[in-house]
């Protein structure tokens, strides 16, 4: 049975170390916000075992002055469990969960890689891509509620 339920930040380390910071020590899966009161995270597991990760940050974009924005980051999927539609349940669940918050805005730093998925879900490119050192091409995406 697959359930989505909201956890805590360390519980997102799981799954955040192999498929987003592989080969890096478990601190580095730690953003920074992760412990406010406005951040959520939530998890996707069957059996209760924890396969996929979301976290929502209450921030805005720099420079966009549209009201109540979160900040998608730290979207993972453990890799044998990739392509199973359990990406867009969560990311559908932070979509529901924003606008319960009167969230108007979306918005996160997309892997050139998962760029398709988040454009299949409706979210669209800002701006010009970017490097984040030692990770890779980076796009800012970004979805009105």
């Amino acid at each position: 049975m697959i359930l989505i339920r909201q956890i805590e930040a360390e519980d997102t380390f799981s799954v955040r170390q192999p498929i987003l910071r592989p080969g890096k020590p478990i601190e580095s899966c730690h953003f920074e916000g992760d412990n406010l009161g406005t951040t959520a995270h939530f998890g996707l597991s069957e059996n209760e075992e924890l396969l996929a990760v979301v976290s929502l940050f209450k921030k805005n974009y720099p420079n966009c002055s549209i009201e109540n924005q979160f900040q998608m980051r730290g979207m993972a999927v453990l890799e044998n469990y990739q392509r199973m539609g359990f990406g867009e349940q969560l990311v559908k669940k932070a979509e529901h969960f924003v606008k319960e918050k009167n969230g108007k805005l979306i918005w996160f730093n997309a892997r050139e890689i998962a760029v398709p998925f988040y454009e299949r879900l409706g979210y669209k490119i800002y701006g010009n891509p970017f490097e984040i050192t030692e990770i890779g091409k980076h796009f800012v995406m970004y979805k009105r509620l």
